[in-house]
């Protein structure tokens, strides 16, 4: 993986976006991604964006609305 503060592109950008949506689909947050990564949130966020991903909401798991 690219090292901290270290621009970005080309393959290897390709390359770390994939990582970074597997393990997101695998189940780990952004935030211990970004960790993991030595990345900032945001630009974790991005190239799961760019990647397509499905994000989670916010909030962890929320209640699910009852029904009457």
């Amino acid at each position: 993986m690219a090292r901290k503060y270290q621009r970005v592109a080309g393959a290897e950008r390709e390359e770390l976006k994939a990582e970074l949506e597997r393990r997101y689909l695998d189940g780990e947050s952004i935030r211990g991604l970004s960790i993991s990564t030595g990345r900032s949130y945001g630009f974790v966020h991005r190239l799961l964006e760019e990647a397509g991903s499905p994000l989670c909401p916010r909030g962890g798991n929320q209640r699910p609305v009852a029904t009457s």
